[in-house]
């Protein structure tokens, strides 16, 4: 499979493209359907794609944005050369093309510097065997004598309340 072709299932990939363009054109990629024309695909989600200069990165770098800001193993990334690349860069999160099969056709002026995935999260865990993991291993506790005195005195209070309130209607009316 090629890194321009895009499967239904493909899900935490990210497509990092360089643009060969003036800053006015990268900006106009920012309004919706333009970038679906430069890519040579229908109906992607503009939410899922960022439009950039590098210089907004600052210190950070293409690296760190990778890295600590989409989550994509430092292992995947070569530093050299992605702190190499100057001007405007696109970034394609394989949720923009919305679970659909895709195979890309990109402008010319756009170039692939890489494809990276995203570190995903094991949600699978072992079986806790500790004895506070049981179903009804918590100490039994015996009800507050002071938390059912409290809720007497809640009660008698607001009857006291009721009390006075329909007698002051009953004098009204």
């Amino acid at each position: 499979m090629s890194d321009l072709t895009v499967s239904p299932q493909e899900h935490g990939v990210l497509r990092l493209f360089s643009l060969d363009m003036r800053p006015e054109e990268a900006k106009f990629l920012r309004e919706p359907g333009a970038v679906d024309q430069v890519l040579g695909v229908d109906d992607l989600d503009p939410g899922q794609i960022d439009i950039f200069p590098t210089s907004d990165l600052e210190d950070l770098g293409l690296f760190g944005y990778l890295n600590d800001g989409c989550g994509v193993s430092a292992d995947q990334l070569n530093r050299d050369e992605l702190d190499a690349v100057d001007g405007w860069v696109m970034v394609v999160r394989s949720a923009a093309f919305k679970k659909k099969a895709a195979t890309l056709e990109p402008d010319p002026r756009l170039h692939l510097i890489g494809v990276f995935t995203e570190d995903v999260t094991n949600w699978t865990g072992g079986v806790i065997e500790t004895d506070s993991a049981k179903p009804y291993s918590a100490p039994r506790t015996e009800p507050n004598d002071s938390e059912t005195t409290n809720r007497v005195g809640s009660a008698v209070l607001a009857l006291v309340i009721l009390v006075i309130v329909g007698g002051a209607l009953w004098l009204i009316l």
